[in-house]
Order: C-alpha cells, then structure tokens, then sequence
C-alpha cells in the first residue's frame, strides 16, 4: 500500500480550529525518498536572452561539448544542466519578454513568488528583485498581477540588508497604534458583514484576510529590527555603478552582494534582471561597434554576433563567479550554498534579432538536482514545457505543486 506524502498535509483540524504546520524536515520530501531538498532559489534573467548557436551544444546528452558561452563554466560543469528546446508557447515580441518567470500569460504570478510563499517566511525578506542595467520589462509579479519594483543600485541593496537597526520605540508606537486602530475596523467589518449580500461578504472577507497580511508583516518587520544587522567584510565602491557603460559592473556586485544575502539567510529568494539598452563596452581593451541592444538585432551580420556574444561571455563569466562563490560558503545544515540553492539562468526572449520567444536558452544550477548534462527537448514531439522545469524546481524546494501556468507535467525523470 502506498505511503501518502507527508507534505501534503499542511493541516492540523480539531474543535472547528485549523492550524497550518511549519515547514518541517520530514515534510521536505515523500516517504522512502532520500534525496536532500533545496531551500533557496535564484533567477537570473537576461533581456536580451543569449545567440542561441553559442549558447546551445552541439550535442545532447551527458558528454556533450561545452559551447562557446558555456565555456566560462568548465570548472562546475558538473553543478549545472543545459536545456534546448523549452518555452512557454507565449506570444512573441519584447513585451512578452516578461512570460519569462509567469508562463504562457503575462502578468500571472511569477515563480519567484510562489516559491516566496513556501520558503520566505522564516527570513527577513520573503524575496528580493534586483537590476543590473537599466531595464524596461519586470520579471516578477504578485498574485494580483501586479510588477514588483527592482532594486538598481547595489549601495541601496547593501543599506536593506546590512545597515544599522531603525528606531525601535518609533515601531513600537506604531505598531501600538496600528493595532488598536485595526482591532476596531475588523470589528465593524464583522458587523458589516452580518448585514450585507453574499457577494459583498466575500468581497469583506477578501478584505478581512488582507488586512489581517498587512498586520503580519508589520509584525515581522517589527521583530527583524529587533535583530542586529550581520557583520560583513564586504566594501562597496565609492559610488554606484550604474551608468549605461558600467552595467557589467553593477552586475558583479549585485551577485557578490546576493551571496551575502543568502549566506547571512537574510532571504531565501532572490531574483536578478539583466537589462540591455544602448550600452557600447569596452571590453579588453576593445570598444564594441555598437550599443548591446543593437548588437541583439545583428540580422545575421558576423561582425555583430561576434561583439554579441563577447557581450554574452561576460554575464555567463558574472554566474561562474556567483557559483563558485556559493560553493565555497556552507549553510546552516554545512552543505555548501549551492547544493542546497537552485539558481535559475534564463529568458524570456529566444531570438532578439527576431523577437522570437521560441526555444528560450535556459540553464539551472544546484539545488541538489542531477547534473551535468545538456537536455534536448524536441517540443513536437514531447510537448514539453519550460513550466514542466518549473513544476520540478518547485517540488525540489519541497513544494506541493502539480502545474505551472499551462505545464502540467514536471522534468523529474531528467533532475532526480
């Protein structure tokens, strides 16, 4: 007789009281599995996406040759897999650049933050949305459909995360009146709500149950200034990197700064956005002939490829020096972070030069999955969707999850 998965209840019911269960560690996975759960998750999205001659191998499979952009990776080839072949059947065009992390709609709840829901709640933050670049499309979306705002500045991160506690007695009061004021509104919508449609009592019940969410992370807020800051040796440059030509830059501090972040656990979920507009590099002593944005749409001209993808190089450079950082750090349980971290390279634009969203380049890390391996998905044949990778990367992180946006499937046989 199967087991039933103790992860699925999430539940205890008794004299008409229904309690929710933390996220305990037999809770992580079903019985008779001993494969150890990732707890983190990191996306990193580039605008632009990557050439897809130089990003996907020549080959599938296990020994499949590095290509041209993964090259930067050799050292932990076998910390990462490869994807061809997956996209979310979405429409086309830049403005759907931000199905990347929602799936076929845009505007649906983005991966992040479900996965915020599930492991965010132990930490200070539930997420953190960063930029590197300026950027013009979001990337992650609340339930409601609505874009949350990016971080751009590295000094402003670094002030979140590690500057000096607040005015305690100024929360205190706040909080103080914040709940007298609150009691007395829940109050009069219970009465309202005796009184009213059905229609309406759901709308106030709506209402009841968001606020009652505001009132819970005040609460939370109150208690992590009650924390000191953490103590890092980490110093920032003199100002902020982020003009147009310094994107690069802001980028690797922006991935120096999430390592801290997740090493000090002040969240478990971050994500990056990795714009591209009209920035011209210079890069090893070479000015490229044109800004990263026209270079994305070089129309087949050799000489734009070529500055393209040397652009490209040096965001793939920026995540090998990310991972090897995480693997050089242990968490609370002395695995390092990135066995126990899933960090997600994507897109949401296949082709630029075509504003194509087909076959989206797509690499994923850590996590304690199988890797190691370049996995090439025929989407006639095998429907396979980039929501069937999520669905797995949620149920690695201990979720309860059977479909993403259109995906109804999941990758396991690859990842487990």
């Amino acid at each position: 007789m199967p087991v039933p998965s103790v992860a699925r209840r999430r539940f205890l019911q008794a004299a008409g009281v229904l309690l929710a269960l933390p996220l305990l560690e037999t809770n992580r996975c079903t019985a008779g599995d001993s494969r150890q759960r990732a707890r983190r998750l990191v996306c990193v999205g580039t605008y632009l996406g990557f050439h897809q001659p130089a990003f996907f191998p020549a080959s599938s499979g296990v020994d499949y040759p590095l290509s041209e952009l993964l090259a930067p990776l050799a050292s932990c080839r076998n910390d990462f897999s490869v994807f061809s072949g997956l996209d979310h059947r979405a429409d086309n065009g830049h403005a759907n650049w931000s199905t990347f992390l929602s799936g076929q709609r845009l505007g649906d709840v983005s991966l992040d933050q479900l996965v915020a829901e599930q492991v965010g709640q132990a930490t200070r933050f539930d997420s953190v949305q960063l930029s590197a670049g300026k950027v013009s499309r979001p990337m992650s979306f609340a339930r409601n459909g609505v874009a949350l705002p990016e971080m751009e500045r590295p000094s402003v991160f670094f002030k979140k995360l590690f500057a000096p506690p607040g005015d305690q007695r100024r929360m205190d009061q706040l909080l103080e009146s914040g709940k007298s004021a609150l009691d007395e509104v829940l109050e009069e919508a219970r009465e309202l709500q005796r009184s009213v449609s059905d229609t309406d009592r759901a709308k106030l019940s709506e209402y009841f149950d968001a606020v009652r969410d505001v009132e819970r992370r005040v609460q939370k807020q109150r208690a992590g200034l009650a924390k000191p800051a953490p103590a890092v040796d980490y110093e920032l440059p003199a100002f902020d990197p982020i003009a147009p030509t310094l994107m690069l830059e802001c980028e690797r501090i922006m991935y120096d700064l999430m390592a801290l972040a997740l090493q000090t656990d002040s969240t478990r979920v971050l994500t990056l956005n990795i714009g591209g507009h009209g920035q011209v590099f210079t890069l090893d002593g070479r000015t490229m002939r044109a800004g990263y944005h026209a270079l994305s749409h070089h129309g087949n001209d050799p000489d734009k490829i070529r500055d393209l993808v040397r652009v490209e190089l040096e965001h793939v450079r920026c995540l090998a020096g990310f991972l090897a950082k995480l693997k050089s750090m242990t968490d609370p349980d002395q695995r390092n972070l990135l066995d126990s971290t899933i960090v997600l390279l994507g897109t949401g634009m296949g082709d630029s030069s075509r504003h194509a969203n087909r076959n989206l380049p797509t690499l994923v890390a850590g996590g304690g999955l199988k890797h190691g391996q370049h996995i090439a998905i025929q989407p006639e044949r095998d429907g396979t969707l980039l929501g069937d990778l999520y669905i797995s990367l949620m149920q690695q992180l201990g979720m309860d999850v059977e479909e993403f946006s259109n995906a109804r499937s999941n990758m396991n046989q690859f990842l487990a």
